[in-house]
């Protein structure tokens, strides 16, 4: 009997072990105003993670009626990740509601993941834990560090007022390079190359508990390296930000967002913030220093038929 009793508790705690382990990710994503194309950013970035089938993906979208939008009352505390997705650099009235902002800020310092995603980046100067948060984003001179990276790969923090606005030249198929073994990036090549992405030269911000995890030169501009993905440690919470993702009007499914190896970062983004471990394995095609390695179109525009 006991044997029997042994084996029935065994079983259940394994049958239990693997829901956890197979328990879909949850995840807001937080739209509804940008000067990119939010609507199909998020389209995109919803399908994929579903795809992966790993993730549940909720979409808030927000107002630009002010009164409509201080009524929202998000419970981020539902979610592993919330992946922010608004900016208003061009229109600086449209902000959070106060209790969003205090809702968020509460809920990264308590453990929460944040993703911040492309021009997110650019968003909410006015919103100082917003500045802790992102770590690095489009701001101007007078403002923050500007980190950059010497032919040592040693971090260079430029101050205020030294150096230039944050900008980007021309879309390139830039190589990324990495300078931090993470999670996220374990089983990467040390070098691969992206598609016709955007390299920010001169991110600032705060750059307070900030820890970069890749780079890529700046073929189009300045011929300097710069950071592309970084992580910010926020209370007990963590947020990734990185340049990587422009989606800009007109576009549908653009080369950026075919790449393998931004698709597999942000599924393993996604993961990691959530759960501080990462399963997803990197694909057998994954980009190399020397070639792209693209999804085939037809799979989201067939898709968006169905």
């Amino acid at each position: 009997m006991k044997a029997y009793l042994s084996f029935v508790l065994f079983t259940l705690i394994s049958i239990s072990a693997l829901a956890q382990k197979n328990k879909p990710i949850h995840v807001l994503i937080v739209d509804g105003f940008s000067n990119h194309d939010w609507k199909q950013t998020t389209t995109v970035i919803k399908w994929i993670l579903e795809r992966s089938g790993r993730f549940i993906v909720d979409v808030a979208t927000l107002t630009t009626d002010t009164t409509k939008r201080e009524a929202w009352r998000p419970d981020f505390t539902k979610y592993g990740v919330v992946i922010q997705n608004t900016n208003n650099l061009n229109k600086p009235a449209l902000r959070w509601s106060s209790f969003a902002e205090q809702a968020l800020e509460k809920y990264v310092k308590k453990g929460g993941g944040l993703f911040i995603l492309h021009s997110a980046n650019n968003s909410f100067p006015q919103w100082q834990e917003y500045e802790k948060m992102i770590g690095l984003g489009w701001r101007p001179r007078t403002f923050g560090y500007a980190l950059k990276i010497d032919s040592a790969e040693n971090i260079i923090r430029i101050p205020p007022g030294e150096g230039k606005n944050t900008s980007h030249g021309a879309r390139f198929n830039a190589v990324i390079q990495i300078v931090k073994e993470h999670p996220i990036n374990k089983g990467y090549p040390d070098q691969w190359k992206t598609a016709n992405t955007e390299v920010y030269n001169y991110p600032r911000g705060l750059a307070e508990n900030i820890t970069v995890l890749s780079y890529a030169y700046d073929s189009t501009a300045t011929r300097e390296r710069w950071p592309v993905e970084w992580l910010v440690k926020y209370g007990k919470g963590k947020v990734y930000n990185s340049s990587l993702g422009h989606l800009w009007a007109g576009d549908i499914y653009p080369l950026a967002y075919r790449c393998v190896g931004f698709q597999t970062t942000v599924i393993r983004v996604a993961e990691w913030l959530a759960t501080g471990k990462v399963t997803y394995p990197v694909p057998g095609d994954f980009p190399t220093k020397d070639a792209i390695s693209l999804r085939d179109e037809d799979e989201f525009l067939k898709r968006e038929k169905q």
